[in-house]
């Protein structure tokens, strides 16, 4: 039989086990009512869990440029508190959607349309990539810099992307590093390239 002091060192070990898994599957805090409604919204009815900002592209013509199209907590406030959010990309062909992060999430792509050359870089600088083609999915790791390209210079490609956060955030490497107040002196350096290298790739991002 069991002494007390086995068993609460199994009880122990086996909560925090518990308490691991919950962290490493969970994306936003946990709230603790079955919804967060605002707080001047007078009645909740079906229309607050409903989003049809997405409406506007069914039987649209195709995107003359990269665009993305977000349901997260930004437009869609019935997310908040549910670790879920939604992307519509839409990839012209030869467009690009340059490197970035997202901070709060980890990216599950579906490729419904066209084909992409897509990668992620993990924190020993290894590059992993692939062609998808439609009905493809790849994930990208949580936090980690990585990229979609459709390649094709003939046809568009359009994709389908979920995250596990209402706000997975979006921090893009160009913008971020060559659009902010960074010194010009400190990114010269930082890429062992010249002042006038610099400020040619900030010109290059301005509208």
């Amino acid at each position: 039989m069991a002494s007390a002091s086995s068993t609460f060192k199994f009880l122990s070990l086996l909560a925090a086990l518990f308490a691991v898994v919950e962290m490493a599957i969970s994306g936003d805090p946990d709230i603790l009512s079955d919804f967060v409604a605002p707080l001047n919204l007078t009645t909740v009815d079906g229309t607050f869990f409903t989003f049809t900002g997405m409406r506007a592209l069914v039987g649209a013509p195709p995107a003359s440029a990269f665009k993305v199209s977000k349901a997260s907590a930004a437009e869609f406030p019935a997310l908040i508190g549910q670790s879920v959010s939604y992307a519509v990309l839409q990839f012209p062909a030869g467009t690009t959607n340059p490197p970035h992060t997202h901070p709060r999430s980890a990216e599950l792509l579906f490729l419904v349309d066209g084909s992409l050359q897509v990668g992620f870089v993990d924190t020993t600088n290894n590059l992993f990539t692939q062609t998808l083609q439609s009905g493809d999915m790849f994930i990208f790791p949580k936090g980690l810099v990585h990229f979609q390209y459709n390649a094709d210079s003939q046809n568009s490609a359009l994709a389908i992307s979920a995250f596990g956060s209402a706000s997975a955030g979006t921090v893009s490497l160009p913008t971020t590093l060559f659009a902010t107040s960074i010194d010009d002196n400190i990114l010269a350096k930082a890429f062992k390239t010249d002042v006038a290298t610099v400020q040619a790739l900030k010109a290059g991002l301005k509208p």
